[in-house]
């Protein structure tokens, strides 16, 4: 039996991935939860694991390719059970141009049925197929088959929603990926068996239509448009705003000399031909075709590949006419191309320059720096530590922590002082609500601490550390920086930071003005500790000087904080042996 595995949802915020490397061929056998690629998401880099004892089957995605979340990736033949080829696993679904026959659909029915969940599946966990998440085997089996004849897949919150509504999930068609049935398509489905009585209803897994319209009109009716949607493995669907999409600029040459955008509302076509679609930048709705299906216009693969070579090909006439224009002297507005990329903010590169992908981590952390400085109002207020009690403890401790296998820094005094401070100072350890208009003060002292990494700055975070000692704030900081750096940190070792320390004093800064990690308010600078002339009783000597730059956030924060929270931070760490008091 062929098994499908998806590339999971890995949370929040997270909607697709970039595949990195596989580890597997066709043909390698593998057992369950090995790991057959590595993807990185805009969050880590990830293992991909095998959810199956089998052998792979085929590889759906190159290394490179950036893949939504819910797309198949990887196919198995499962260990056990009989391999099945196209044919056997697809047996009830419609062909191109075809409707699935009765026999089909009931030679279906009688197969082993499965539905795999997708409730906060996570890369790390295994996908496996769920075919007892109903009360009992038998319900399962029953609603295992979609009325086209095809597999259902649904989230068990889905499957306990149908039976409290009494509708037969087997004639829900989904709209989650890959045809997935969701909560949202359920409560549709319970309302239209609702709205019966008013003539509207499921005519087939193709189409439904009402009372607006008929099978031959081509209309669709007002409930359809109103609906949250029912979709199957030969959908009609709202692509939205086809007005305004790919087929503007296509629509110049073709069959007949001229294709122009279509521009429809609904179109029918197979989820295979949708892929094909949105692999090559076509919207549906745009592609003209004279093929209806119930009344609704139908349109297949060859259709859209022939609509998507026509507009690749109108737009080269398009960049060849500019160009030549260019050369006679003739001014234009700027247009982009399919060829180039080019546009309003594109970069041009010479020769000898070299581009790189702006995606995965590296896009993250950019957008993330960009709405933190956006949207909190930074101010940055400057210091510097008489840090010389602080260099003793630390080379007098260091021996001591070596003979435990622990690397003491200066960041775990640091951390410790930050934690004393905000017990002082609240208001530095807040994080702003918008929504609700109130400034949230948070409970915990959870640290996070800037690391560089190849993909960009990423910020492990410490938790608890006002109740940890320093040689359990050194190892765990020393952990998770290392796994950050080796990209196989976890995203929620990245999470539920209150405050963050950076610390450019490794490669020699002094002062700068660092951006907040937001939601925060507050994030702390750590200059390099060099030895500085100071004025001491009078006296000019040298000591060891650490410079401090905190930038806050002024809508919660005033600078009068700021001050104060610094000069406690300074009591600390000028004289180290009060933290044994903390």
């Amino acid at each position: 039996m062929v098994r499908e595995f998806k590339l999971p949802d890995v949370g929040e915020g997270v909607a697709e991935g970039e595949l990195l490397e596989w580890h597997v061929e066709p043909g390698d056998p593998v057992t369950e939860d090995q790991v057959v690629a590595d993807v990185e998401t805009d969050k880590a880099v990830v293992d991909v694991p095998s959810p199956v004892n089998g052998t792979v089957r085929e590889l759906l995605a190159e290394p490179g390719e950036v893949v939504p979340v819910g797309t198949v990736i990887i196919t198995f033949d499962v260990e056990g059970e009989a391999s099945s080829d196209a044919s056997d696993s697809r047996a009830a679904e419609p062909r191109d141009g075809e409707e699935a026959t009765e026999s089909e659909q009931d030679a279906t029915a009688d197969t082993e049925t499965e539905a795999v969940s997708d409730e906060s599946a996570t890369v790390g966990e295994s996908e496996q197929a769920v075919a007892d998440e109903s009360d009992d085997a038998g319900q399962a089996a029953e609603s295992s088959v979609n009325g086209q004849g095809g597999r259902v897949f649904a989230a068990p919150s889905a499957r306990r929603l149908a039976r409290e509504l009494g509708v037969d999930i087997a004639a829900v068609a989904g709209s989650g990926p890959g045809g997935r049935v969701t909560e949202a398509d359920v409560r549709a489905a319970a309302e239209d068996e609702g709205e019966e009585a008013d003539g509207t209803q499921l005519k087939s897994a193709i189409t439904r239509i009402g009372d607006h319209g008929s099978a031959g009109d081509g209309e669709p009716d007002a409930s359809t448009s109103t609906d949250s949607g029912l979709k199957s493995a030969v959908s009609r669907i709202d692509d939205g705003d086809s007005g305004e999409s790919a087929g503007a600029a296509g629509g110049t040459a073709g069959a007949a000399q001229s294709i122009e955008a279509a521009g429809r509302d609904r179109t029918l076509a197979a989820p295979a031909t949708r892929k094909v679609a949105e692999k090559l930048d076509v919207n549906i709705d745009d592609v003209p075709t004279d093929e209806m299906r119930d009344g609704e216009p139908y349109v297949d693969e060859a259709a859209v590949r022939e609509y998507a070579e026509v507009q690749k090909q109108a737009q080269a006439a398009d960049a060849e006419a500019l160009a030549t224009a260019e050369d006679a002297g003739e001014a234009g507005p700027p247009t982009t191309t399919v060829e180039s990329g080019a546009g309003p903010d594109a970069v041009e590169a010479s020769e000898g320059e070299r581009r790189e992908p702006y995606r995965g981590v590296r896009k993250t952390i950019g957008q993330a720096m960009e709405r933190s400085k956006f949207t909190a109002p930074h101010v940055s207020h400057f210091d510097k530590v008489d840090a010389t009690a602080l260099v003793e403890a630390r080379e007098k401790l260091k021996p001591r922590a070596e003979e435990r296998g622990v690397k003491l820094t200066y960041m775990p005094f640091v951390m410790k002082a930050v934690a004393a401070a905000l017990d002082e100072h609240p208001v530095l350890n807040t994080q702003l609500d918008e929504e609700n208009e109130e400034v949230v003060f948070k409970s915990d002292r959870n640290v996070g601490v800037a690391a560089a990494t190849d993909a960009g700055l990423m910020v492990p975070v410490v938790k608890d550390v006002d109740s940890k000692g320093l040689l359990q704030l050194a190892s765990e900081a020393n952990e998770l920086v290392s796994k950050a750096r080796e990209r196989s940190i976890a995203r929620e070792e990245m999470q539920g930071g209150t405050f963050t320390i950076t610390n450019f004093g490794a490669v020699g800064g002094e002062y700068a003005t660092p951006i907040i990690n937001y939601p925060e308010t507050a994030i702390l600078g750590l200059g390099a500790i060099e030895e500085r002339p100071m004025a001491i009783d009078g006296e000019v000597v040298a000591r060891d000087v650490l410079t401090l730059s905190l930038s806050i956030d002024h809508r919660v924060i005033d600078g009068a904080d700021a001050a104060r929270f610094v000069n406690t931070l300074k009591e600390y760490l000028e004289d180290p042996t009060l933290l044994l008091l903390e």
